[in-house]
C-alpha cells in the first residue's frame, strides 16, 4: 500500500493532490492514503479564517472550502491532525475526530484508527507547558491568548495514548519528538536551519510528551511536520521484556511550495481480509470510554493519576471484555460511517462576508459516537458554560469524578516544569508564521532551492521527478528499508498571489519577534547580503530575508505573541 506523507498543509489541497496525481502518472502508481501532519486549516468561510492564529493581513481562504462546499472532492482519501495554524473552532466541534469533508478526516485531539488493517495515530498540535495541565477550555470568539491555547496539547490526551498496548504502524505529531534529531543527520538539519543550533545542542528542541509517546507506543513510522525542513531519522528501541527490540522511522517534511520537499510516498504492507474502508479502532475506543471521566474543560491545573496511593484507578489499559463492548455498543460495525454533514454554509467566492463572526456549532458526527459510547462533547459542554467538568475540590486540591473517586491532582507538581517545547526561546518560537528562507540567504549561494540546484527544474517548465531518498543508517544493527519518492511541485503557478519583486534586493524583510516575555535574548543569525552594519556593531535586531510574505511573514509589534 502506497501512502503520501504531506508536512505543513496551509490549506494548499489543490496542489497537494495535483502532485499527488502527477506523481501517480509520471510513476505509474496508485496513491492510497494521503497523511497531513497538520497546519491543515481547514477554513469553511470567513468567520473561521478569524480563528486561525495568524496575523490578519495574511489570512487566507485558501482552497480547503471547495472540498467542503462540495465543489471539488479529495481524489485519495486524506487523514490529517491538527497544527497550530487552524481554523480552531471548526476543528474543536470533533475533539474524537470526523469528517471535515467528503474523503477527508481528521483524527481529533488525539486518536487511533484502522485503514486496510493499518493503525494510524495521531496527535494535534503542539506542545507548551504552561498550557499542557489544563482542560480543553477554550471557545470562540477567542482572546489573543485562547487563539493560541487552543492548539496546545493537553496532559489528558496524551494520558490515553500511554494506555495503548497494541502495536501502532503510523503516527502523527505536528511537532517533533524532543531528540530524535541525534537519530539522524543533525549536521544537515542545522545547516538548513542554522537557528536551531541551541535547542539541538541543549536536547529542548521539540516536544518532550511526544518523546514520551515514541518511546511508549514504538510505532513503525512517525511522521511530523512543523519546522519547515525535510528530516530523516531511524531509532531502534530499547527491547521490552523478551519482545524484540522495534525500530522507529522518522520522517518530518516542508510546507507545500514549489520545489520544497514537502511529499513524499511510502510503501507499507498491507494486511490481507482487511477492510476496505476507514474502522473505529476497538482498543482506542475503549480507551475513550474508560477515561472519560478524566477530562476537563476549566484552564485549572491537571495531573493524570498515578500509581501514588493516591487514586482509586491509574491504570486505564483496556481488557478485551472493554473491547468488546466498544464492539457491541457500534453493533459490530467498525466502519466509520460516511455522515459528514455541513455545520456552517460555505465561503462563496461571489457572495464575500468579510465581517462574518466565528461560528460555535455542535457537530452531528461527535453527538452520535458522544451517545453511542456516553462520551462527553467537550465543545458542547464548554459552550454551554458547564463547568462540572473539572471542578476543583476543596481542602487537598484533588479532583473527582462525577461519581466521586479521586482520578487526578491539581497540586501534583507538572512532569514538565519549565518549558522545554522546542522553539520556546529560539528566535522564532513554536509559532511558526514567518517563511523561513534560511537555505536562500546570501545570495542563495547555500542552494536557491535544492530542486534547481539539483537540475530538477529543466527547460520548458516540465517538472521532473527528484532522486529517490535514502534514510539515513540507523544507529544500531537495524536496517531500515522505507522506499520513498520526494516529488517537486507539478503546477507552473501556486494559488497564493506572488509577491511582485524585481531582484532579490527588492525583496521585503521583517523582523522576528520572540513569542514570550521571559524568552531567552534573541541570538544573532546570518544576515543577507544587503544588510550592512558598522563595524564592531551587533547592530539591530538581525532581519531575514523572506519569500512567499503573502502567506506568512515575520508578526509586527502589534501583532507578536506574548
Amino acid at each position: 500500500m502506497k501512502i503520501a506523507v504531506e508536512g505543513c498543509c496551509h490549506g494548499e489541497l489543490d496542489k497537494i493532490y495535483e502532485t499527488i496525481g502527477y506523481l501517480e502518472k509520471k510513476e505509474g502508481v496508485k496513491v492510497d492514503l494521503l497523511l497531513c501532519c497538520g497546519d491543515f486549516q481547514a477554513v469553511r468561510n470567513e468567520g473561521d479564517m478569524m480563528c486561525m492564529a495568524v496575523p490578519a493581513k495574511y489570512r487566507s481562504m485558501q482552497t480547503f472550502y471547495k472540498y467542503y462546499s462540495g465543489e471539488k472532492k479529495a481524489p485519495v482519501l486524506t487523514i490529517f491532525i491538527g497544527g497550530n495554524h487552524e481554523a480552531s473552532n471548526h476543528l474543536q466541534e470533533l475533539p474524537y475526530g470526523g469528517w471535515v469533508a467528503p474523503n477527508i478526516y481528521y483524527l481529533g485531539y488525539a486518536g487511533v484508527i484502522r485503514y486496510k488493517g493499518i493503525r494510524i495515530g495521531g496527535l494535534s498540535g503542539i506542545f507548551k507547558s504552561r498550557d499542557y495541565r489544563k482542560g480543553h477550555h477554550e471557545f470562540p470568539p477567542y482572546n489573543p491568548d485562547t487563539l493560541r491555547s487552543v492548539y496546545h496539547i493537553r496532559n489528558i490526551e496524551v494520558f490515553k495514548l500511554k494506555q495503548i498496548q497494541m502495536p501502532i504502524d503510523i503516527f502523527m505529531s505536528h511537532d517533533w519528538p524532543r531528540g530524535i534529531y541525534h537519530y539522524g543527520s543533525t549536521g544537515e538539519l542545522l545547516r538548513k536551519k542554522k537557528f536551531l543550533r541551541q535547542e539541538v545542542e541543549s536536547n529542548t528542541l521539540g516536544s518532550p510528551a511526544a518523546e514520551e509517546l515514541l518511546a511508549h507506543l514504538q510505532p513503525s513510522f512517525w511522521f511530523s511536520a512543523h519546522l519547515h525542513v525535510k528530516f530523516a531519522a531511524v531509532k531502534q528501541h530499547p527491547p521490552k521484556g523478551n519482545a524484540a527490540p522495534r525500530v522507529t522511522k522518522f520522517l518530518s517534511l516542508d510546507k507545500c511550495l514549489p520545489y520544497r520537499e514537502f511529499l513524499q510516498v511510502v510503501d507499507v504492507p498491507e494486511r490481507p481480509g482487511s477492510s476496505e474502508g476507514l474502522e473505529y479502532d476497538p482498543e482506542w475506543l475503549a480507551i475513550l470510554k474508560a477515561t472519560n471521566g478524566l477530562q476537563r474543560t476549566t484552564p485549572h491545573p491537571w495531573n493524570p493519576p498515578e500509581n501514588n496511593g493516591l487514586h482509586e484507578r491509574w491504570d486505564f489499559r483496556p481488557s478485551e471484555a472493554a473491547m468488546m463492548q466498544v464492539v457491541e455498543d457500534l453493533n459490530g460495525e467498525l466502519a466509520i460511517p460516511d455522515n459528514f454533514s455541513q455545520t456552517v454554509p460555505p465561503y462563496d467566492p461571489n457572495k464575500p462576508q468579510p465581517h462574518a463572526t466565528p461560528s460555535c456549532n455542535t457537530n452531528p458526527q461527535t453527538t452520535e459516537l458522544c451517545a453511542t459510547l456516553g462520551l462527553t462533547d467537550l465543545y458542547a459542554h464548554v459552550g454551554q458554560g458547564g463547568d462540572a467538568l473539572g471542578r476543583v475540590q476543596g481542602g487537598d486540591g484533588g479532583e473527582e469524578d462525577d461519581d466521586g473517586r479521586s482520578v487526578g491532582s491539581a497540586d501534583e507538581p507538572s512532569e514538565y516544569p519549565t518549558d522545554t517545547s522546542g522553539l520556546s526561546s529560539s528566535f522564532n518560537p513554536d509559532e511558526i508564521t514567518i517563511e523561513d528562507e534560511w537555505e536562500e540567504e546570501e545570495g542563495e549561494e547555500e542552494g536557491n532551492s535544492e530542486a534547481a540546484e539539483k537540475g530538477d527544474q529543466p527547460p520548458g517548465g516540465e517538472v521532473r521527478t527528484p532522486s529517490r531518498m535514502v534514510l539515513p543508517a540507523p544507529k544500531s544493527d537495524a536496517s531500515p528499508n522505507l522506499l520513498s519518492n520526494l516529488m517537486s511541485l507539478p503546477p507552473p503557478s501556486h494559488s497564493t498571489p506572488a509577491v511582485a519583486r524585481t531582484h532579490a534586493g527588492a525583496e521585503k524583510e521583517e523582523r522576528c519577534e520572540d513569542e514570550d516575555e521571559d524568552a531567552s535574548a534573541v541570538r544573532i543569525l546570518k544576515r543577507t547580503s544587503n544588510e550592512t552594519e558598522a563595524p564592531g556593531s551587533r547592530g539591530p535586531t538581525p532581519r531575514i530575508k523572506r519569500r512567499n510574505q503573502v502567506i506568512y511573514t515575520a508578526v509586527d509589534d502589534d501583532e507578536s505573541e506574548g
